[in-house]
């Protein structure tokens, strides 16, 4: 009875509290007090300064006023209900329209007693609220993203940053950005493009992806390497986005049938321009436009960056400093070889220096350098720029990819001829490298005297420092994984993604993977007595190079990625 006597001041939901103990009625009155003064609602700086647990709230609050109680893990944002709602109620009363049923809405909040809210919501939308009981902290969570989602689908695109439909942006000629607005009059659907490309460069994508289906218009950026959702505006915006891109790249607008090739530039500041990589490919229902991100500032990250161990980097620098030879980076579409050659180039930029690159097409731009976009529609393809660079006195030559025997045959001549060559090929690993050139029909002795260093790589995503936590891994799966018994009982630690609001599923950013070899003689010997890359493989591992697995499983070792990452890029 003495605690329903000092309670006898309180009511509603702050009664229930103390009486289900979830927080002392001392504590509940300062916070009280502390919430005013701060002009927040008593729950939100609960929930914040970690006086009660958003989850018991949450359930008192559903048994004292009978609403009914929803995990917004189980359910996914409904834009469509998102959108009926001013977002300037939904930032104001922060509460999150959950689903809309013909007059009904169902409204999800953290406080029932909010009447306020309720009243707000209705008379702006004339639509029936059915409160629906959430927990604090992931309800504030939801609001965010939801907002986030709706401005990059068609909504309240201000940006303090920039002015969304003026942003100065042009294609690889030198026209006026006011020719292509004249092409596309529509203001929303420039700002809404803008809008996303200005996002994903924020967010650290390197693709985006507008893709039109029969009855789903969507946009998906890969962030990490992983493709996510971001946006679904309306399906009949579908063509205007895309003439919108189109007329940005400097493309055919009335060419529908077949594939085109772009480029966007986009100014961000006086410092800062930002290349966009446009492809567009025609679909049942459209065409399907992707956009690679290319940011000059990657190529600059310096080669402590990127990920290699001690002995690789020091491998890799010791064949860039040498005067000839070719040195080839290998690795699926998406694996960073680009940003490993562009780092080398920087490296080797020097006034003492001529470089010459040919590249399909050029990503980044790196003054210094001799930069060619081989066009095989007139003629000029990678082998014909490799003739002409022999002709203009050069040190370093790039290939972008040697795709076929000749353009192999003359870069395996120049590295020969007292050129350091560098290029890369599609393969699975640095053995394998070799006995592809073979199998492209360059002569085994060729290789042998010319190709110098291997570079096999994937890109992994690192896990959260922030969020990072220890996993429970049985002895024998880590076995099975590849970590030898006395690692495991020296005490390895495996960390695992968590997730937080610093990060992306427990993610942030991207590391390299590598596997760097040297082309030892003995190696030499046995690509001209017809081996094998199995051979070659056996023999590397004899030198003590890892192979990608290995080097992965390293990164693990060291907590920088999860063993789900490493299953995810490299082949056992």
């Amino acid at each position: 009875m003495a605690a329903t006597a000092s309670q006898s001041n309180l009511a509603g939901l702050p009664r229930r509290l103390v009486q289900d103990g979830i927080i002392a009625e001392d504590q509940l009155q300062e916070a009280s007090e502390a919430a005013k003064k701060e002009r927040m609602p008593l729950i939100a700086y609960l929930v914040s300064s970690e006086l009660a647990n958003a989850r018991a709230i949450a359930v008192a609050a559903s048994h004292e006023f009978g609403v009914p109680l929803l995990d917004l893990d189980a359910v996914e944002i409904d834009l469509d209900s998102v959108r009926a709602v001013d977002q300037k109620l939904i930032s104001k009363h922060r509460v999150l329209p959950l689903v809309k049923r013909g007059q009904r809405l169902f409204l999800g909040i953290s406080d029932p007693t909010n009447l306020q809210a309720i009243d707000d919501i209705k008379f702006a939308t004339s639509l029936r609220i059915d409160p629906v009981v959430v927990e604090q902290d992931k309800l504030e969570e939801r609001i965010n993203k939801a907002i986030d989602a709706v401005d990059t689908s068609m909504g309240g695109l201000d940006d303090d940053d920039f002015d969304l439909e003026n942003l100065d942006i042009g294609g690889d000629e030198d026209q006026r950005e006011e020719e292509a607005r004249d092409e596309v009059e529509d203001a929303p659907v420039v700002r809404f493009v803008n809008k996303v490309l200005l996002d994903a460069i924020k967010r650290g994508a390197s693709d985006v992806h507008f893709e039109p289906y029969e009855k789903i218009f969507r946009v998906r950026t890969r962030l990490d390497g992983v493709l996510s959702e971001v946006a679904q505006p309306p399906v009949v915006l579908a063509n205007k986005v895309c003439a919108r891109l189109k007329v940005m790249s400097r493309m055919d607008i009335a060419e529908r049938r077949v594939p085109q090739d772009g480029r966007i530039k986009m100014r961000l500041s006086k410092n800062r321009a930002i290349d966009f990589r446009v492809n567009t490919c025609p679909t049942l229902f459209g065409e399907k436009i992707v956009l690679r991100i290319l940011d000059p500032s990657s190529a600059k990250l310096g080669i402590e960056m990127l990920g290699y161990e001690d002995d690789q980097r020091e491998l890799y620098e010791k064949h860039l400093n040498k005067p000839y030879g070719m040195i080839l980076v290998t690795g699926p579409t998406g694996s960073g070889k680009t940003v490993s050659l562009y780092t080398g180039l920087n490296i080797l930029n020097t006034d003492y220096r001529n470089i010459s690159t040919a590249e399909d097409p050029a990503e980044i731009n790196l003054p210094g350098i001799n930069q060619v976009n081989v066009n095989p529609k007139v003629g000029l393809t990678f082998a014909s720029a490799l003739k002409a660079f022999l002709r203009q006195d050069p040190d370093v030559i790039m290939v972008g990819e040697i795709r076929d025997l000749e353009t192999a045959e003359i870069a395996i001549k120049a590295a020969q001829t007292g050129h350091l060559v560098l290029s890369t090929l599609h393969t699975n690993d640095a053995p394998k490298t070799l006995t592809r050139m073979v199998d492209m029909g360059v002569k085994p002795y060729a290789i042998a005297t010319s190709v110098s260093l291997i570079i096999a790589q994937r890109l992994a995503r690192r896990l959260c420092g922030n969020c990072k936590e220890v996993k429970d891994i049985p002895k024998e799966a880590l076995e099975k994984e590849g970590f030898s018994a006395e690692e495991i009982e020296a005490g390895l630690s495996i960390f695992g993604p968590k997730g937080c609001k610093q990060c992306n599923d427990g993610y942030k950013g991207r590391l390299g993977i590598f596997q760097v070899m040297e082309v030892s003689e003995v190696m030499g010997r046995i690509i001209m007595e017809g081996g094998n890359a199995m051979q070659i493989a056996e023999q590397a591992a004899k030198e003590g190079v890892i192979d990608l697995r290995q080097a992965g499983l390293n990164k693990v070792k060291e907590g920088l990625t999860s063993l789900e990452e490493v299953n995810r890029v490299t082949i056992e």
